[in-house]
């Protein structure tokens, strides 16, 4: 028997660090996008402790504010691909809100730091929320263009295809034929 599970990640995220922070033993805060506020100095070996201990749970301690900037874009970025509602808003302006920045500054930056784009991190994370849609197979194409604030089926094909190599169509007979396999 298969399970499809949804996650959300960002509470998922919240519930482990707090879980792990409160075992940790120094007092704490935690602010959006994954800042974390300690009360009092912790010293270096703890961090290490910290860091060694976030690691299994693929999380990492950034210390280097650009790094941390970057690493917010993207949190933005989940919220608005992953989140519930998807805002019908511009990438740009959604993120200039949101942080605070100019979006020629964001942009900039994430390309310094990630050497690639921000519209090409947004379209890859598109793709791969349309293909766990896909794999729950309760959406058709038309549902996960709207829901993904695609334009058209067509606009979707085509991003899914210059991502992967294959149409969401030729995705999903993939996907049909490994499960009939697998019966």
């Amino acid at each position: 028997m298969k399970a499809f599970l949804k996650f959300d990640y960002n509470q998922l995220t919240k519930k482990i660090l707090e879980d792990k922070l409160s075992n940790f033993g120094y007092q704490f805060a935690i602010h959006g996008f994954g800042e974390i506020e300690f009360y009092e100095n912790v010293p270096e070996e703890k961090i290490e402790e910290l860091r060694n201990e976030f690691a299994s749970y693929g999380i990492t301690i950034i210390e280097n504010q650009k790094s941390a900037q970057v690493q917010k874009i993207k949190d933005v970025i989940h919220e608005m691909v992953y989140g519930e509602e998807v805002p019908n808003v511009k990438v740009s302006v959604y993120l200039a809100e949101k942080l605070d920045h100019s979006y020629g500054y964001l942009s900039n930056l994430f390309s310094d730091i990630t050497y690639t784009s921000i519209e090409n991190y947004v379209i890859i994370q598109k793709i791969e929320f349309a293909k766990q849609l896909i794999l729950n197979n309760k959406l058709s194409l038309t549902e996960i263009a709207f829901r993904l604030n695609y334009s058209s089926v067509a606009h979707l094909s085509t991003q899914f295809k210059n991502t992967t190599g294959i149409t969401p169509s030729a995705f999903q007979r993939i996907i049909t034929k490994r499960r009939e396999k697998n019966l």
